[in-house]
């Protein structure tokens, strides 16, 4: 018997190549897809996509979505009361498993872990400790598509915003910059690939900058991240 399970689904190229793969296990029943949301701006939380082409996407990939939805500028406190309160609907739904895209980052998996066993949530990484490298290989090689929506300033140059990840993008990438982005150097919109049943469609809009308080206490800098607006055509 398959285990009811829902996806954290962030948009990008991780999440699709997680979901492609967890797909084929046949461990696995994936019935919906999980996004959180920032509803002041109506946009998906860190990459900064229109909710409306979330909703695209997800209807070409053929799965329901759930959105948390979040203030502005949520505390940890207020991401954890509305995460809880998803998460405690799934539970009424019978969901017993769920799937993340995180490939190294220790602190966010033993974060998500500890989040979710109070739930009897078990938590999977199909992309755990894979090398980078060859991860995006194998997204290139499997015909993903996807696109830079931001990136962070101190590491990239405006240049990077809006390429389309393939063998040049990757070649140009700084010594410093994993080559999945899995350290928030640069996040991505995935429009094309086995897991959709049609392409997204859109146009490039402007590009914005904004910048952010250090999430490190003993940090007094700001940090700037480059942002492209995706219009659904």
């Amino acid at each position: 018997m398959k285990n009811k399970t829902y996806f954290n689904w962030s948009t990008g190229k991780d999440s699709s190549l997680a979901l492609y793969y967890a797909q084929k296990n046949p461990s696995f029943s994936i019935d919906l897809l999980v996004t959180s949301v920032n509803a002041h701006h109506n946009r998906v939380s860190m990459h900064g996509l229109r909710r409306e082409l979330l909703e695209i996407q997800t209807q070409s990939i053929g799965l329901p979505l759930t959105t948390i939805d979040l203030p502005e500028s949520p505390t940890m406190k207020t991401y954890n009361e509305e995460m809880t309160a998803v998460v405690e609907a799934l539970v009424e739904a019978k969901f017993t498993d769920c799937i993340f895209g995180d490939i190294f980052l220790e602190d966010l998996r033993s974060y998500r872990e500890e989040q979710l066993t109070p739930f009897d949530i078990k938590s999977h990484f199909p992309l755990w400790k894979r090398n980078t490298s060859e991860l995006i290989q194998d997204f290139i090689k499997l015909g993903f598509k996807a696109i830079v929506l931001s990136l962070n300033s101190s590491l990239l140059d405006q240049s990077f915003l809006g390429r389309v990840i393939d063998q040049d993008f990757i070649n140009d990438l700084p010594e410093n910059v994993d080559p999945c982005g899995e350290n928030g150097e640069f996040h991505t919109f995935c429009f094309d690939g086995p897991i959709f049943n049609t392409p997204i469609e859109f146009t490039k809009g402007e590009k914005v900058f904004k910048e952010y308080k250090s999430p490190t206490k003993d940090s007094t800098k700001n940090i700037g991240f480059w942002f492209l607006d995706l219009i659904p055509k």
